[in-house]
Formats: C-alpha cells, structure tokens, sequence
C-alpha cells in the first residue's frame, strides 16, 4: 500500500486486525484509553500515527504520505514528537 495516496481508515484498522490486535489494544498497550488512538484516523498526530505504524510495522509516511510532504514542494517534512 505504498503510494501517494493515505490510507483508507478502514485499510489501516485491516492491517491493524491482520496483526492479530485491534486499535483499542494497540492504545491500551501505549499506555492510553481505548478510544484515544483512533484520533490519528482522523487528524495529523505524531505520537498516534507512530503509534499505529509500528502496530503494523510500517513508517508513518507510507501510511499518510499527504502529512508528511510539504504541500508546495512535495519534498518530504519530518515531523517530531513533543516531548
């Protein structure tokens, strides 16, 4: 699912499924509530996109390569976690 298009949420929760886990328990293990990852589906957030990237075993990037281009230049942006 490389590309230049995001993945579909439903994609994303698939792969997360494929893994033999749900986003609940992939939050739960991050220490957060079971509702709290599902943010990232909807909205640029670092900690969560991490998150579910490596529930999947994949880079951020390959799964939301529109958050992490810079819309006029298309060069790739890192993004970094808060402290």
């Amino acid at each position: 699912m490389t590309g230049s298009k995001d993945w579909h949420t439903a994609d994303i929760i698939a792969a997360i499924r494929k893994k033999g886990t749900t986003m609940a328990a992939v939050s739960r293990d991050a220490g957060l509530s079971s509702s709290t990852l599902s943010n990232a589906l909807a909205r640029p957030w670092p900690k969560g996109e991490m998150i579910i990237a490596r529930a999947i075993g994949i880079e951020e990037k390959e799964i939301w390569p529109s958050w992490y281009r810079d819309a006029k230049t298309g060069i790739v942006i890192t993004r970094k976690l808060r402290s």
